[in-house]
């Protein structure tokens, strides 16, 4: 448990340092976070009684860092809900994964939890930002174009696949070199015979 833990704190503290640095501008940074990647391996590698609450509320409280100290915005806000419910899908994911996960299946699972993620939280904004038309065309404008001014939603998505896979991977590759690790400080066991 305490590479899984050690590894989540680095990641979130990755999250709040990029937000600081990253969200001054539109650049390659923005979405890149960890944000799935947490929800999804937090819920794989901690313990069952960890797994659903530790990482969602670690990325909570990264919330309340960015929102608070650098955003200056209310962290209870309608736009955060969606966010969460896709980081709570995403969660019971990687539980539906704990003991059985291979990285294969992890790939699928961050992948899939990127498209849950972009889908739920563009639908979300589609919902609750006035810019949007409330029809088929709006919600495909949320999903693709986004508003006016901004870049378009699916960069953002690509930022947030990168993103997801890549700290999956690092989870991944971290969690089994602390495996390996494990097993090679082990004395060798001869065999009776």
């Amino acid at each position: 448990m305490f590479a899984a833990l050690a590894l989540l704190i680095i990641v979130v503290a990755y999250r709040i340092a990029s937000g600081f640095v990253g969200s001054t501008d539109f650049s390659w940074m923005h979405n890149f976070a960890p944000l799935a990647a947490v929800a999804l391996c937090g819920a794989v590698y901690l313990p069952r009684r960890f797994a659903f609450a530790l990482p969602l509320t670690m990325l909570f409280l990264s919330d309340l860092v960015l929102n608070v100290f650098h955003y200056h915005q209310p962290l209870a806000t309608v736009e955060i809900l969606p966010r969460y419910l896709a980081l709570a899908l995403i969660a019971g994911l990687g539980l539906a994964l704990q003991g059985k996960a291979r990285l294969g299946s992890l790939l699928a699972a961050s992948v899939g939890g990127s498209v849950a993620f972009y889908v739920i939280t563009n639908t979300g904004s589609w919902l609750y930002e006035p810019g949007y038309a409330r029809n088929v065309g709006g919600w495909l404008q949320a999903l693709t174009r986004g508003l006016p001014g901004y870049p378009a939603t699916w960069t953002f998505y690509v930022n947030t696949l990168l993103s997801d896979v890549g700290f999956t991977l690092l989870f991944v590759g971290c969690m089994a070199w602390q495996a390996g690790k494990h097993h090679a400080d082990e004395p060798e066991v001869l065999a009776p015979w």
